[in-house]
């Protein structure tokens, strides 16, 4: 037997890899713009053609060698997608990113234009997540997450751990510091944020003091650095996240010493995405920028 006739039809392939992710006929149909029937018919053929029921009952539920079939199939495909100088055609990737919104002005910004110097044919769509409530874009193929790391939905690396201090204005600062100890923050106006909470800092200085409940509260270092920056108390901030407000002037620090987040910032992708060549590009840039 040659080997040609073990490899089945590109079509055949392609209506099972649209059927295993969509698991409707009529989807996979719409998609791959031809009848439900054909969808059938394709996917009875390469079943007859491989020798193996791919599906299982009707809710289109994979087999155990359906998925590994299907695993094959996609490696294949990702593999034909890549054209010979793909570097020299004009043909652009594009790629979508989901980010909580102070790591994208803080960190993601600055060094943005590095990364699409770099990489001219890579387009970026960047839309803001919202943090702690893992609100994320359906459609995006890398999110940036903030939080403990525990995703099980997805796969993850650590991108940047951080530490915090009591950051305010300078105005602030000049009217009620100076600042001594951790003690002195006892009576005064603390800026809170479900994302940064203050026993960090108290537990780090032996100081066993309640969360604090009154007071201004953002769902967003940024607009607490704004906050912070307005003169309307002290924040605990994140360090490389508070950069630009500190190198401005507009925030400093009251204390010399910054302590560890219980949280950090995670690149989080679903399985497969890594396949895509620009995905795993702007994985690796982003992670070597935050080395």
């Amino acid at each position: 037997m040659s080997n040609a006739s073990r490899i089945p039809p590109i079509q055949c392939l392609l209506t099972f890899e649209a059927l295993a992710r969509l698991r409707s006929v009529t989807q996979a149909a719409e998609e791959l713009c031809v009848t439900p029937s054909a969808v059938s018919h394709r996917v009875k053929q390469l079943e007859q053609i491989i020798g193996t029921k791919l599906f299982g009952r009707a809710d289109f539920s994979l087999t155990t060698e359906g998925n590994e079939y299907l695993a094959h199939v996609r490696e294949g495909l990702v593999s034909l997608q890549r054209f010979p100088s793909a570097s020299n055609t004009p043909g652009r990737r594009k790629l979508r990113l989901a980010v909580t919104p102070t790591f994208a002005r803080s960190v993601l910004m600055p060094r943005l234009k590095h990364f699409l110097d770099a990489y001219p044919e890579i387009d970026i769509t960047l839309q803001v997540s919202i943090p702690l409530l893992d609100v994320v874009a359906e459609d995006a193929d890398l999110t940036v997450r903030f939080g403990t790391g525990r995703y099980s939905d997805v796969e993850h690396v650590c991108l940047a751990k951080d530490d915090v201090t009591p950051l305010a204005s300078p105005a602030w600062l000049r009217e009620n510091g100076p600042f001594s100890s951790a003690e002195d923050l006892q009576g005064q106006p603390l800026l809170r944020s479900p994302l940064e909470p203050w026993r960090t800092w108290f537990a780090a200085h032996d100081l066993d003091w309640p969360e604090p409940v009154d007071g201004s509260s953002f769902n967003d270092i940024g607009l607490m650095c704004d906050a912070a920056a307005q003169g309307l108390g002290v924040g605990l901030i994140r360090t490389k996240l508070g950069a630009p407000w500190l190198e401005s002037g507009q925030l400093v620090r009251l204390f010399d010493r910054s302590v560890p987040s219980p949280h950090a910032h995670y690149l989080c992708w679903r399985t497969g995405t890594m396949e895509r060549w620009e995905c795993a590009t702007f994985a690796d840039w982003l992670k070597s920028v935050l080395a």
